[in-house]
C-alpha cells in the first residue's frame, strides 16, 4: 500500500467507504443478489472462472458484484482467493468424450456421426434490442432435450485420425505429470502443457485479437472450427490413502478443436493439423481463439518460420495473463512523485543548458559581427 502523504490512510479508508456506496447505486433499486448473478450471467461468470483459474460459480459471481462488473478486477479476486486454498492433490484428467453435451457443432462436416447440437447460442440471434426484458416478462418454455442424443459423440480430429489425415497426438514418453505453473515459473522455450495453462488463464479480449491477426495475414493461416461442443464432464479425484476414484460432481466446460492445414515436409506428409482450446463454462470465444493461437504457437513444431506476433511464445505468453497486464497498467495510477520529480529536475536541468549555449552562441555572433 503506498502512504506517501500525510493523511493517506484516512484517505484510503474513506474511499472504500464511498467505493461501497458507489457499488449499491440507488436504494431505491433492488439490490443484486450473487444468486441473480450466478444464474443469469452465465458467460461473464465463465469468464472470471477461467481467468481467475479457479472453477466457482458462486464466488465468481460474489467476484463480478464485489467489482461492479468488471471482469478483471473480478478474476484478479479469484486468484488471490486461489492462493489462501490447500492443495489435497490434482484431479484425474478430464474425459470429454464423456461430456454430457448441451451445444455440438462442426464447421467442418455437414453430416457428422451424432449430428448437429445447436444447443444455448446467439449465433443465429437478430442483434436486435429485446426491451422485453425490462419488464418481469413470463419466461420462455424450455424445448426438451432430443431423446435420440448420442451421449457419446465422436470428435471430429478423431474421425480424421482414423483415416491419418491429422497429426497424431500423444503424451510425452512416460507420460509425466504436467508442469504447474501456480507453484512453477514459466520457461522458453515452453512445452505444450504450459502453453496451453497460460493460455486457458490468458485474458480473452488479447486472445480474440492475436487469432484475429492470424486469420487476418500475421499467421498465414485461415483455421476451420472442426468442433466445438459445451456440456457437463465428470471430475474425479484418487486420494493415496484410498486408492481409488471418488467422484467430486461435473463441471460445466467448452472445448474447442480447430483443424489447420500443413503441406508436410520431407518426413512428414501433407495433413491436418490441430489446434486446441478448452475453458470453464460456456466460453466459445475464448476457446475458439485459444485453439488459434495455440496453432500459431506450434510453428517451431513444424519446423515453420515464427515470425509473427502470435507465433511468438514469449511475446504471447508473458503478456496474455489479465492479472500481470492489469497489474503493470494500472500500478501507475499510484504515486511516482519522486520518479516524477527527478525526471522533471532533469527536464528543467536540460532545457537551462540549451539556452545558456545558445546565448552563448548568440553573443558570440554578434561580437562577430561588430
Amino acid at each position: 500500500m503506498y502512504v506517501a502523504v500525510k493523511g493517506g490512510e484516512a484517505a484510503i479508508a474513506a474511499t472504500h467507504d464511498l467505493l461501497a456506496h458507489v457499488r449499491r447505486g440507488n436504494p431505491d433499486v433492488a439490490e443484486l443478489e450473487v444468486a441473480q448473478l450466478r444464474e443469469q450471467m452465465k458467460l461473464a461468470i465463465a469468464r472470471v472462472m477461467n481467468e481467475g483459474s479457479l472453477f466457482d460459480e458462486e464466488l465468481a459471481a460474489l467476484a463480478l458484484k464485489q467489482s461492479q462488473g468488471d471482469a478483471v478486477e473480478a478474476a484478479f479476486l479469484m486468484r488471490a482467493y486461489r492462493t489462501t486454498l490447500p492443495r489435497f492433490g490434482s484431479s484425474l484428467p478430464i474425459d470429454t468424450t464423456l461430456m454430457a453435451i448441451q451445444r455440438r457443432i462442426s464447421a467442418a462436416f455437414k453430416d457428422l456421426p451424432g449430428g448437429q447440437v445447436l444447443g444455448p447460442t446467439y449465433d443465429y440471434t437478430h442483434r436486435l434490442f429485446d426491451f422485453s426484458l425490462t419488464s418481469d416478462a413470463v419466461p420462455p418454455v424450455v424445448p426438451q432435450a432430443s431423446a435420440g442424443l448420442d451421449p457419446h459423440m465422436p470428435r471430429v480430429p478423431d474421425i480424421l485420425g482414423d483415416e491419418g489425415l491429422i497429426e497424431v497426438e500423444a503424451p510425452p514418453a512416460g507420460d509425466p505429470a504436467p508442469t504447474d505453473i501456480t507453484r512453477d515459473p514459466a520457461q522458453f522455450p515452453a512445452a505444450r502443457d504450459m502453453r496451453l495453462q497460460m493460455l486457458s488463464r490468458g485474458d480473452e479480449g488479447f486472445l480474440l485479437g492475436l487469432a484475429y491477426s492470424v486469420q487476418r495475414g500475421f499467421g498465414g493461416n485461415h483455421p476451420f472450427a472442426g468442433e466445438i461442443r459445451m456440456g457437463e464432464v465428470p471430475v474425479s479425484f484418487c486420494p493415496e490413502e484410498l486408492g481409488f476414484e471418488i467422484d467430486l460432481g461435473d463441471i460445466l466446460v467448452t472445448e474447442c478443436q480447430m483443424i489447420n492445414q500443413f503441406a508436410g515436409s520431407s518426413e512428414v506428409p501433407p495433413q491436418f493439423t490441430r489446434g486446441y482450446g478448452f475453458s470453464f463454462g460456456h466460453s466459445e470465444r475464448k476457446a475458439m481463439s485459444m485453439a488459434i493461437v495455440d496453432r500459431a504457437l506450434k510453428a517451431r513444431d513444424f519446423g515453420e518460420a515464427a515470425s509473427y506476433p502470435a507465433q511468438q511464445e514469449e511475446f504471447v505468453l508473458y503478456h496474455c495473463d489479465t492479472i500481470e497486464a492489469s497489474g503493470f497498467v494500472e500500478h501507475l495510477k499510484l504515486p511516482h512523485y519522486v520518479d516524477f520529480q527527478g525526471e522533471l529536475e532533469l527536464l528543467r536541468k536540460i532545457r537551462k543548458e540549451q539556452e545558456e549555449r545558445r546565448f552563448v552562441v548568440t553573443k558570440e555572433a554578434e561580437g562577430a559581427l561588430s
